[in-house]
């Protein structure tokens, strides 16, 4: 055999290359069916020591990747913190906190329950952030570096207005969980509330708009979005007149 063909047959000895096999990346879940059952056994436990290793083992990160997303997702970044970790420790805290008021009898998934009052507790630490944050900054300063120059120059609204706002988000957050029985109408729910309570900062004003925006954040089709809206609406007037007749809302 010549010099040639054994190299030609050394080459044709040599296996194929084995084809990487690509996986298909999956998200995730990080607040699980196992989860909302550990919830569970953590309330109906009398035990404290049992309710320690329920919570460790089986809660605690979840509640952690829960305030993770919330900070990220809707970039609650106005912070007295150095570091988002204390940041996240705090909303797990709170959380914590809030824990004993779920109740799972009622139909609720503690998903939506734990996202709705985190959130709610991340917008109110933000914009109180903000507000410091303004009076101890040169105002434009704090503005440029942070993307907010819309803020600027905005005409204030009539006190009465915003004084009405206020107690219509307290009163939705308040009895979401009985307007609405399933969790995509509470989700939209949620959703419009945020707004409501982030008005200062919304740069979106035409109606079409506000419907993608809202559908981007919740994940649900536009028909859920309409019945929902108009669900509101009725509150809202019958909210209203209840404001202009007595100078405040029942919550």
């Amino acid at each position: 055999m010549t010099k040639q063909a054994k190299i030609k047959l050394d080459a044709n000895s040599i296996p194929p290359p084995k084809k990487k096999r690509g996986r298909k990346r999956t998200k995730k879940r990080y607040f699980t069916e196992d989860t909302e059952l550990a919830i569970g056994e953590y309330l109906a436990s009398n035990s404290q020591t049992e309710r320690d290793i329920i919570y460790n083992q089986r809660i605690h990160y979840a509640l952690y990747k829960l305030a993770e997303n919330l900070i990220h997702t809707f970039k609650f970044y106005y912070t007295e913190v150095d570091n988002l970790e204390d940041l996240k420790h705090e909303v797990i805290v709170f959380l914590l906190e809030k824990l004993n008021y779920f109740d799972p009898t009622k139909g609720s998934k503690a998903f939506s329950y734990f996202s709705i009052v985190g959130k709610n507790y991340l917008i109110l630490y933000n914009n109180n952030n903000y507000k410091k944050k303004k009076i101890t900054t040169d105002v434009m300063a704090a503005d440029e570096d942070d993307g907010v120059l819309h803020q600027l120059g905005r005409d204030g609204r009539k006190q009465e207005i915003k004084d009405f706002i206020d107690y219509f988000t307290e009163y939705i957050d308040k009895h979401m969980f009985t307007m609405f029985k399933k969790d995509k109408d509470r989700k939209v729910c949620d959703a419009i509330n945020v707004l409501f309570k982030r008005r200062e900062n919304l740069e979106i004003f035409n109606k079409k708009a506000l419907y993608i925006y809202i559908r981007e954040m919740t994940q649900v089709e536009t028909p859920v979005i309409t019945k929902v809206t108009k669900a509101l609406k009725k509150v809202y007037k019958e909210l209203y007149n209840e404001y202009a007749e007595t100078g405040y809302v029942k919550v």
